[in-house]
């Protein structure tokens, strides 16, 4: 699996190089700038960016631009965006096409490297590894009494915080310590309430919660 690397940070870049090696990941390219960031997407066509939102040379976000215009040359491009902070803006534009392959991971909240691994390989399959408080901040924008968030039980609320971090129903069952079955019904009355259909690919709908709520705030 190809991976271009954007990391401004040498020791943070070098560090993640190794770790990525170590886990049979090819690393095509690993830069610290915009500008050589938007080269290697174009030139290399890898299977998955791990991108910083801020790079030089203005280290605002030319980190995220660059995989978002990569995403859109190409759609579908798996993007893992690492940050310091949450961006809700950020997020926003990742998940607005809702074509798959989409993460963002706070940094200082990666906490081992079998957590990071697991969410390149996630992302790059077309899945989904959104941080908790990614999604924690995307759904209080939707938390109001008028809006459909707030038909949700506290119950399908957790399980679609869970959903929405790339977990399967099997996973978010270990997590409760319920049944698979349970968590079965949960998801289908959360799609139930939110106008959305019921999909059997857990990706897709994740995505598609994601979106719905925000792009209906």
């Amino acid at each position: 699996m190809r991976v271009v690397l954007a990391e401004d940070l040498f020791l943070l870049r070098d560090g993640l190089v190794r770790l990525l090696q170590a886990h049979d990941f090819e690393i095509a390219a690993a830069v610290e700038t915009g500008p050589e960031l938007a080269a290697a997407l174009a030139e290399l066509d890898p299977d998955v960016a791990v991108v910083d939102v801020r790079l030089p040379p203005t280290h605002t976000d030319e980190g995220l631009q660059c995989g978002l215009d990569a995403r859109r040359k190409r759609p579908g491009l798996p993007v893992l965006v690492l940050s310091q902070h949450v961006e809700q803006l950020y997020a926003r534009e990742l998940l607005a096409d809702g074509t798959g392959g989409v993460g963002y991971l706070l940094k200082d909240r990666v906490f081992d490297a079998e957590q990071f691994v697991d969410a390149v390989r996630r992302v790059a399959a077309g899945g989904t590894a959104m941080d908790p408080q990614v999604i924690q901040q995307l759904l209080a924008r939707r938390s109001g009494d008028d809006r459909p968030l707030a038909r949700l039980t506290p119950r399908e609320r957790e399980v679609l915080e869970l959903m929405a971090q790339g977990r399967s129903n099997a996973a978010i069952a270990g997590k409760l310590v319920v049944t698979e079955r349970a968590i079965a019904k949960h998801t289908a009355n959360i799609f139930a309430k939110l106008g959305l259909e019921v999909s059997d690919d857990d990706n897709r709908r994740v995505l598609a919660v994601l979106a719905y709520l925000d792009h209906g705030r």
